[in-house]
């Protein structure tokens, strides 16, 4: 955790809504470069909601939200795209086009967000593939891989434009548990060797405990960082 540095993603005094309600209250939350993250809660708790804060995609009741450098608490429409392109995010479907190959679902992405040089896209979907062990399935289908192969993907195409942190929804959710572990190693390995940070939400304690990062809790519409290892143990959070 580099705290001398100014955080990636603040949050003060924020009132934080799922839909039309306000799920939680007076959230304080900051998270700097090179942090491992957990938002962790029973299902309806709003810890989702708080990554569709950070994208702009739920608008900020009350309080305060910087994230990469953008004020999204007062940001633009125009804006918006600058901001998610600055968050590489992960969902617990996945997400692919299902009428293009992987490499053409990175393609797609690479152009759409300003990529136009041939060889550079080429190179950079190479990377991204090797990166997360998938360099062999750039001309498959996403109905030829995997879930743990096509989640393999969509981080991927996450880290595709370089972005200061991961916002990872549930991305296990899917998978059964040696699945799960791999796509938690990698998660750490992106982490670890780019320097990424890393925020995952989940309601499984097994994740949180088994790859050890900082702790949030949402509950009784409050969100609070834990402070010490052993009352992760004692919560009961699961569903």
């Amino acid at each position: 955790m580099a705290q001398d540095k100014e955080p990636l993603i603040s949050l003060r005094k924020a009132h934080i809504k799922g839909g039309e309600d306000t799920v939680l209250y007076d959230v304080d939350m900051e998270i700097y470069p090179g942090d491992f993250v957990y938002i962790v809660g029973k299902v309806g708790s709003g810890k989702t909601s708080i990554i569709k804060t950070f994208i702009a995609e739920y608008p900020l009741e009350e309080g305060r939200c910087e994230v990469c450098g953008f004020r999204v608490h007062n940001i633009r429409s125009r804006d918006i795209p600058a901001l998610r392109r600055k968050c590489g995010v992960v969902f617990q479907d996945f997400m692919l086009l299902t009428d293009r190959s992987v490499h053409d679902n990175l393609e797609f992405v690479l152009k759409a967000t300003g990529w136009k040089d041939t060889s550079a896209i080429e190179k950079r979907i190479s990377e991204v593939l090797e990166a997360v062990g998938m360099e062999t399935k750039d001309h498959k289908m996403p109905h030829q891989l995997s879930g743990g192969e096509q989640q393999r993907i969509a981080i991927a195409r996450a880290i595709l434009n370089r972005p200061e942190v991961i916002l990872a929804d549930e991305p296990t959710g899917n998978l059964d548990a040696e699945t799960a572990g791999g796509i938690m190693k990698l998660f750490q390995k992106i982490n670890e060797s780019e320097g990424t940070a890393v925020v995952i939400v989940t309601h499984d304690r097994h994740i949180f405990e088994n790859y050890p990062g900082r702790v949030f809790v949402c509950a009784d519409e409050r969100c609070r960082e834990l402070k010490s290892p052993g009352e992760v143990i004692d919560l009961s959070i699961t569903i």
